[in-house]
C-alpha cells in the first residue's frame, strides 16, 4: 500500500447504506468468521448479517453470559470467553477458537473502549491502547495460522475519525504523566490503522489482507464511559438522551462499511486500506476537521506501522507465523 493507493474506488455503496444494503444476496456458506465485541452495538449488527448470509462466527467477549443472552436465537454463532486487556485470556481463546475451527477468513476486531478513566493494566499498559489495540494484535498473531489457511482471509479493524487526534505518542505511549482519554483514545485508534497497514504488508503472501476503518459517528455502548452531560456539550444528544447531532448514522449504517471491506471484491488484490462510508478514503490534511473525514498520513505510514509493530510484538510477547 502506498499514499496514493488511498484514494475513493467508487463504491456503489455510501454512507447512507445500511448493513443489509451491503450484504443482500451473499452466500458466505462456508465461511467462518470472527467478530470481538459480537454482541453489541455495530457488532452485533455484523454478526448478524454475516449469520443471515451463512457464516459461521465465532463471539469472544469479555461477558460470555450477557453476549449469549443477546444472541439468543441468532443461528450460526458461538461465544468464547475472552478479556482483551489480558493477553493470556487472549492466548486461551485463541487456543479455544482453534480447537474448533480449521480456517478463518474473516477476523472482525471490532470491540473497544472510548475516553475512560485514566487505567493502567497488566505491566502498566494504558487501558484504551491495552483494549483496543494490544489485545486485537495479540489475538489476530495467535490465529493467523488459522487466516493463513483460508488463503484469501480478510482482517477488518475498526479505527475511527478519533485517530486524527494524534499519532502514536512514542514518547509516552502509556500516559505515565497528564492522562488525557481522548488522546489516549486517538492513539489507540491511530494504532488501529498502522497495525492493518502493517499486518497487510506481512501477510499478503499469505493472502492475508487486512483494512482499518471509520465506521461513522452512531450512538451505542461505545458511549458508556461518558456523562449524559458530556454527550450534551458535545452536541450529541439532548436533555433525554436523544440523539440531536448531525450526520449520526444508526448502527446498521455504522457496520456496513465493515462489512463491504470484508466482502466486497472491489478489495480483491488490495489492503493495508483505510476506509469509511463504504469506500475507500482519501488522505487529509493537517489541522483538517475531524468530521471532514478522511485518514492522517502518519495512519498509513508504513515505517510507523513497522515501528508499532516491533514495540506490539516486544509489549505482548505475541508473534505471528508468517512465512
Amino acid at each position: 500500500m502506498t499514499i496514493t493507493d488511498q484514494q475513493p474506488l467508487g463504491s456503489p455503496f455510501s454512507a447512507a447504506h445500511t448493513a443489509e444494503d451491503v450484504t443482500a444476496g451473499l452466500d458466505l456458506a462456508g465461511t467462518t468468521a470472527v467478530v470481538t465485541g459480537g454482541y453489541s452495538g455495530l457488532g452485533l449488527e455484523t454478526t448478524r448479517c454475516l449469520t443471515a448470509a451463512g457464516a459461521r462466527v465465532v463471539v469472544p467477549a469479555r461477558r460470555p453470559s450477557v453476549a449469549r443472552a443477546a444472541l439468543e436465537g441468532v443461528r450460526g454463532c458461538e461465544v468464547v470467553p475472552m478479556d482483551l486487556a489480558d493477553p493470556a485470556d487472549v492466548r486461551a481463546a485463541a487456543a479455544r477458537i482453534g480447537d474448533s475451527v480449521t480456517r478463518i477468513d474473516l477476523l472482525m476486531a471490532m470491540a473497544g473502549v472510548m475516553a475512560t478513566p485514566e487505567r493502567h493494566v497488566g505491566p502498566g499498559w494504558e487501558f484504551q491502547l491495552a483494549v483496543n489495540h494490544f489485545g486485537h494484535f495479540t489475538l489476530a498473531c495467535e490465529l493467523y495460522p488459522l487466516l493463513a489457511a483460508a488463503d484469501g482471509a480478510r482482517v477488518v479493524v475498526n479505527s475511527s475519525a478519533g485517530h486524527t487526534l494524534t499519532d502514536i505518542r512514542r514518547h509516552d505511549p502509556h500516559f505515565r504523566s497528564g492522562y488525557d482519554k481522548w488522546l489516549a483514545y486517538g492513539q489507540a485508534k491511530t494504532a488501529n490503522v498502522l497495525f492493518a497497514v502493517r499486518l497487510d504488508a506481512l501477510g499478503r503472501d499469505d493472502g492475508v489482507r487486512a483494512f482499518a476503518l471509520h465506521p461513522g459517528k452512531i450512538m451505542t455502548g461505545l458511549q458508556r464511559e461518558m456523562s449524559l452531560r458530556e454527550q450534551i456539550d458535545r452536541g450529541w444528544v439532548d436533555e433525554h438522551g436523544n440523539v440531536i447531532g448531525a450526520g449520526f448514522k444508526t448502527p446498521s449504517q455504522g457496520a456496513a462499511t465493515g462489512l463491504w471491506a470484508a466482502t466486497s471484491r472491489l478489495l480483491d488484490g488490495r489492503g493495508g486500506l483505510y476506509l469509511e462510508d463504504c469506500d475507500v478514503a482519501r488522505v487529509s490534511a493537517p489541522g483538517e476537521p475531524m468530521d471532514d473525514g478522511g485518514v492522517r498520513a502518519y495512519a498509513v505510514d508504513p515505517d510507523a506501522a513497522v515501528r508499532l509493530w516491533d514495540l506490539s510484538a516486544a509489549a505482548t510477547g505475541a508473534t505471528p507465523i508468517i512465512r
